[in-house]
């Protein structure tokens, strides 16, 4: 894969339609119209946030973003934050509208999903997980967006972004974005050279003259450290439960508010005629009154390194360039498959690229195994056989992230999609079967490759085998008992 020194359009932004691989996350309330034209219009794509929202605003911010724009832009729904009757009027009017983009995002909706594709839309799905990205795909997700820890607002998952990336880029084979606490061009140029098409950028464009979200929180947001920021599930009014958010600290944060479970609803707010309860998921909107400061001050882990806020167009502008700067610094950086120093350039080029073509077949066998072992998952009727298989699930995602890493190292491109379909369609006891006939093999080619890889990410790769033979291991026993 030929090196760019610049943004270049990944298959993910033919995908979406746009130049840049900038998306704006689909913040609820605060991504309205003219911050989603805002993004559009200057080459990224932008996602209303439209989670719970009546039908008439999402016709009136639809049309609004059409006004201001003729770039492509997409809407963003959470199917478990909303009822059923109401999200299914909010599918029906995505579909008259020809949104050309729907994002999904928190627990996975067949159906909807279903329902999207058969009408031409394009479905992004958010996800945690491995595990949930690897559901996501198998329910016709054209896309995933990897969610890090480190983001703000609600969070789904766990993990680190820079742990999880490179998972659900090895065991996924539709085009995969990064988000979580992305602030700079740095944090962008970071994922992009990692393997992801495209950076989602939340709290950074949350901090510009555009957004919906009242000054109060943007104020906020400028003056904190990212030290202050908080996960807590006291913000729980509206969505399901156990759904921990990241925010600012606040009376409620604090404890000063009262019990967020057992307390009596209090309002605390209003917006156009509505009430704002306190521990509701609402964050301080331009269009609300009231307690602002006692509301959810959505943000995420990067908020310590944004102190102004601009327009959409400069901050945007400002991450193209230092991305780009960081991708040439990325560049210049020696490779992970490791090659003997004596050798002249030419030879050590041919060299590299001949692990990366091991690597790469390696990671494309991998990658089959885990489909397998997600669809022997989801085959699976027994809660202790799905939980052995999940642990299985975990250390191939170890494996399949070190090949990743490793061929991103030596810009060598990942495998092409296009298995997922083929996988997702065999039966659960079949593709146990196949699994097992091909563990032998892998572990072959693994002891190939191992010493040739730099010594960290060899280390690495022998500890997620360690732990897939563990987990193969507790698999055979609990088959042996049933």
């Amino acid at each position: 894969m030929a090196r760019t020194h610049v943004l270049a359009a990944t298959p993910l932004c033919e995908l979406l339609g746009c130049r840049h691989p900038l998306i704006l996350a689909g913040m609820g309330g605060v991504a309205r119209s003219e911050l989603v034209a805002a993004v559009s219009a200057f080459g990224g794509f932008g996602i209303l946030g439209m989670v719970r929202e009546p039908l008439a605003l999402i016709e009136r911010e639809v049309a609004r973003v059409r006004a201001l724009t003729d770039r492509p832009f997409g809407v963003n729904l959470i199917p478990s934050g909303t009822a059923h009757a109401l999200l299914r009027s909010q599918v029906d009017l995505c579909i008259a509208l020809r949104v050309p983009v729907v994002e999904l995002f928190w627990d996975i909706d067949e159906d909807v999903i279903d329902r999207l594709r058969a009408a031409g839309i394009t479905v992004v799905h958010q996800v945690g997980t491995v595990h949930e990205a690897l559901h996501a795909q198998a329910a016709g997700a054209h896309a995933i967006i990897a969610q890090g820890v480190e983001a703000g607002g609600h969070v789904r998952g766990r993990q680190p972004l820079l742990r999880l990336l490179p998972e659900v880029l090895g065991c996924v084979d539709v085009p995969v974005a990064a988000a979580g606490g992305l602030a700079d061009g740095r944090d962008v140029g970071q994922v992009l050279a990692m393997g992801a098409q495209a950076a989602v950028l939340g709290t950074a464009l949350m901090m510009t003259t555009e957004s919906f979200a009242h000054e109060v929180h943007k104020q906020r947001l400028v003056q904190a450290a990212s030290r202050d920021v908080l996960l807590t599930e006291d913000f729980h009014i509206n969505w399901p439960p156990l759904a921990a958010v990241h925010v600012l600290p606040n009376a409620v944060t604090r404890g000063e508010r009262g019990d967020p479970f057992t307390s009596e609803r209090q309002v605390i707010g209003e917006e156009e005629g509505r009430p704002i309860y306190c521990f509701s998921t609402d964050s301080p909107l331009r269009s609300m009154t009231g307690d602002l400061q006692a509301m959810a001050l959505y943000a995420g882990l990067g908020v310590g390194r944004i102190d102004d806020i601009v327009p959409a167009a400069v901050r945007l502008q400002r991450i193209l360039q230092a991305a780009a700067a960081h991708l040439r610094l990325v560049a210049e950086a020696p490779g992970a498959l490791a090659s003997p120093v004596c050798y002249a350039a030419e030879v050590q080029q041919g060299e590299q690229a001949a692990l990366a073509g091991e690597a790469r077949a390696l990671l494309v066998l991998e990658r089959a195994a885990a489909l397998g072992v997600f669809d022997a998952w989801r085959h699976a009727a027994q809660v202790q056989r799905r939980q052995c298989l999940q642990r299985v699930l975990d250390a191939q995602a170890r494996g399949c992230a070190v090949l990743v890493r490793a061929l991103r190292s030596a810009d060598a491109a990942l495998p092409e999609g296009g298995r997922h379909e083929e996988a997702s369609a065999s039966g659960g006891d079949a593709s146990m079967e196949a699994l097992q006939r091909t563990r032998g093999d892998l572990d072959e080619r693994w002891d190939a490759l191992l010493p040739r890889l730099d010594a960290a990410l060899a280390a690495e790769a022998r500890q997620a085998l360690e732990a897939r033979a563990s987990a193969w291991d507790g698999l055979a026993q609990h088959l042996q008992r049933v």
